[in-house]
Formats: structure tokens, C-alpha cells, sequence
């Protein structure tokens, strides 16, 4: 299937409300299920993940498959190394692709039992009765992926003997480790950090009702339609002044490219600024928010500024390959790329629209955000339901601004 996407004029005016943050919510589920009583979450993503992991978490089944749900894969092995019985948890080819090996590794320290089904390192594993309590100090590659370090701190305080895991190197995506340490202390949880080692004592999760954040990843795709029209005023509903997520640095991040954030009583207002330069570059380290990148290079495409960006090295084991990703399909409307072997990217040139057809590559962020490029001319975007997997009303809302959606 493939959308066509287009628009009349390039004013964005409107309300929308944000999803609940999926990154919020699969922590917050993980949590419940950790914990011996239960509690209401209110504003839960409807995010095909997230329904992924509410329903996985909630199974009596023994084969377990989070299709291409990343997230959930890395929370349920932890998750499940605590647990009795044998699971086997798969999911789709690409997550086959996608590296377990550094988390059940730590695991493995300390006691679980997991087993490889298919290629070392890598998904489908089986998940036995744990042996836990063997020991309860771990060091993890820290360069990886926050999502192992956010499992092993999720399990933490269940654990015997509590944790103590030194992260070794660069710490990538960062505001996510802080993002758990900060919903466990919400849940009652006390753990302290020295240096570059984070010390949790066994301990009990306290029930309390929570509510879930808006996404701000899903912001980061309106922050690019404000910046790309000639006119905004954009209503944001469901965001918080203070944010537990990274992303919010777009609050100040795209002030450059003359969008004003304004806080208020139910989230925040985008407005577009008149008459503001445009820098010659855009230059920024995506270590601590990789899930942007994608957003601001469409931006930066459609605005004609030289893109400078560092800090990608997750991108290749996301969803997809996401930097090639970007190169082929910002390649299509004569965008220049240069990459290094450090797998940080530049770009010059300014997006040239002849109803170009994007591919998606079963990456929602590939969909969303390649979107907003539409307001220059209609463009075709394949495969436009993967948006499921983080923002199932993504295409309704852009009707409510006054797109044309049309299947193709």
C-alpha cells in the first residue's frame, strides 16, 4: 500500500493531541509487572508496541513474539530471566538482525538461563528457570544500546542482592537510563550513581497511579511541518514543562530554524518566527537523542541547511539501517550525502520535489518524518501503516491539519 501525501498550501494550523510516549509506557508496564500490586496507568500509548508488551506481559503462552518491537524484546529478557518456567521469545526477520548478545551476556552473570535458538548473539532465545543470585556486580558496553542498561536496572531492585553495573565507554542515549532511574524512584525505588557505576539495593516497588508523558519523539515531526511552512501555529496537547524525556531538547534545538516553544496548561504552542536566518549549517551530536536524527535531517533537507550530525551510532541497528536510509531516500530529491566511518553523516543541498516515492523500510520514523516534506509537493510513502508500530493516528492527524491522505 502507499499513501499520497499533499497539501494546498504551507500553513499548519491546529490541535493535536500526542500520544502517550511509548517509552514512558513500556517502562512503566515493565514496572507493574515487577511490582506485587498493581496500579492504573493512565494515558498508555496505544502504540502497536506497547499493546505488544501489555499483551506478552499478561501470556500463558511459551512462545512469545514481539514482531519488530525492539523495545519490548530487550525489557521481556530481562524481564523473563526472573521468571519460572521456559519462554522462547522471537520476533520479526529484521529483530533477528538486531544484537541481544551484551544483555544476555549480564544476564547470563547472574544467573539466568538463555539459550540461542538460531545465530549466536542474536534473537530467537529460549529462557529458562533462573539459577539468580550468583552474583550482583556487572560491567555493560554502555556504547550500545540504553535499552539493555534500562532492562538490567528495571530487574535491579528484584534481585537478591540488588546490582552494581559499572557502564564502560560513551554512554549512548542517555536521557533514557535517566528516564527509568527516574520512574523507579517515582515507584519508590532508591538507587544512587558514583561515577560511572549505578548501585541498587534489593527492594520493593510501592504501587502508585501513574500517568504517561505525550511523546515528544512524536513532536519532533510537527517541530519539522513549523519549520518547513511558511506559517505555524501548532497546538501540542499532553506534554510536560518538566520532562523526563531527551527528545524535549527540541524545545531549543529548533529555535535555529525559527520555531518558538511556548509551555502552557495542556502542552505547548509552535510557532513559526518571521524573518529569521537560517544557519549556514546545522551542526549537533545526536549521542543522547538519536530518535530525532531523523526529523532534523528532513529539516534540514527541506530548508537547503547543511547538516552536520554525530553521535548516530545506534542508528544502524535500529528498525532499519537508518542512515543508509536517510542517504537513499533524501537521495531522491537531490540531497548530497557524506558519511564517515564513525557513522556520523553530512549533507548539503535543498530538497527538489518531483512526487518522490519513499520507501520505508518497516521504520516508522522513516514514514513520519519524510512526511512532512510533502508541504513542497505531494510525495508517495510506501508501506505507510508501520507507523502502527509508535503512532497508529499519525496520518489522521495530519488530515486535521489540512493534508490530503489518499491511498495510491
Amino acid at each position: 500500500m502507499t499513501n499520497k501525501i499533499s497539501k494546498k498550501d504551507k500553513i499548519i494550523k491546529g490541535t493535536i493531541v500526542l500520544n502517550g510516549s511509548k517509552s514512558i509506557s513500556n517502562r512503566a508496564l515493565i514496572i507493574r509487572a515487577l511490582s506485587s500490586v498493581d496500579f492504573e496507568i493512565k494515558k498508555l500509548s496505544n502504540a502497536e508496541d506497547t499493546e505488544t508488551l501489555d499483551r506478552l506481559l499478561s501470556s500463558n503462552e511459551n512462545l512469545l513474539d514481539v514482531k519488530a518491537a525492539g523495545t519490548t524484546f530487550r525489557f521481556l529478557t530481562a524481564y523473563l530471566s526472573l521468571q519460572p518456567d521456559t519462554q522462547v521469545l522471537t520476533g520479526s526477520v529484521r529483530m533477528k538482525q538486531r544484537p541481544v548478545g551484551p544483555l544476555a551476556d549480564a544476564l547470563q552473570m547472574l544467573g539466568a538461563n538463555i539459550q540461542y535458538l538460531e545465530k549466536e548473539g542474536y534473537p530467537p532465545i529460549s529462557i529458562g528457570s533462573p539459577n539468580i543470585g550468583q552474583s550482583n556486580q556487572l560491567s555493560i558496553d554502555a556504547g550500545i544500546s540504553s535499552q539493555f542498561i534500562s532492562a538490567l536496572l528495571m530487574i535491579a531492585p528484584n534481585l537478591p542482592n540488588g546490582i552494581e553495573l559499572e557502564l564502560v565507554g560513551d554512554i549512548v542515549s542517555q536521557p533514557y537510563i535517566d528516564m527509568t532511574l527516574n520512574l523507579m524512584a517515582y515507584f519508590g525505588i532508591q538507587w544512587e550513581q558514583k561515577e560511572n557505576t549505578i548501585h541498587i539495593k534489593s527492594q520493593k516497588y510501592q504501587s502508585r497511579d501513574f500517568t504517561v508523558e505525550a511523546d515528544w519523539s512524536a513532536a519532533s515531526y510537527y517541530y519539522t511541518l513549523a519549520a518547513l511552512a511558511d506559517e505555524a501555529d501548532l497546538q501540542l496537547d499532553g506534554l510536560f514543562d518538566e520532562s523526563v524525556q531527551g527528545d524535549s531538547v527540541l524545545a531549543e534545538m529548533m529555535t535555529v530554524f525559527g520555531v518558538e516553544t511556548t509551555f502552557n496548561k495542556t502542552g505547548i504552542r509552535l510557532q513559526k518566527k518571521a524573518g529569521v536566518q537560517l544557519p549556514e549549517t546545522f551542526s549537533y551530536n545526536f549521542l543522547a537523542c538519536p530518535d530525532i536524527a531523523q526529523s532534523l535531517a528532513v529539516t534540514c533537507a527541506g530548508l537547503g541547511v547543511k547538516a552536520d550530525f554525530t553521535g548516530l551510532q545506534t542508528l544502524r541497528i535500529k528498525e532499519t539501517d537508518r542512515i543508509d536510509a536517510l542517504e537513499k531516500e533524501l537521495n531522491k530529491v537531490n540531497i548530497l550525502f557524506s558519511k564517515s566511518e564513525t557513522d556520523a553523516f553530512a549533507f548539503s543541498g535543498k530538497a527538489d520535489l518531483d512526487l518522490p516515492e519513499f520507501e520505508t523500510y518497516e521504520d516508522h520514523r522513516m514514514a513520519m518524518s519524510l512526511a512532512a516534506l510533502a508541504l513542497y509537493g505531494p510525495v508517495l510513502v510506501n508501506e505507510p501503516d508501520v507507523v502502527q508500530k509508535s503512532y497508529p493516528l499519525f496520518w489522521e492527524d495530519l488530515k486535521v491539519l489540512g493534508f490530503l491522505v489518499e491511498v495510491d
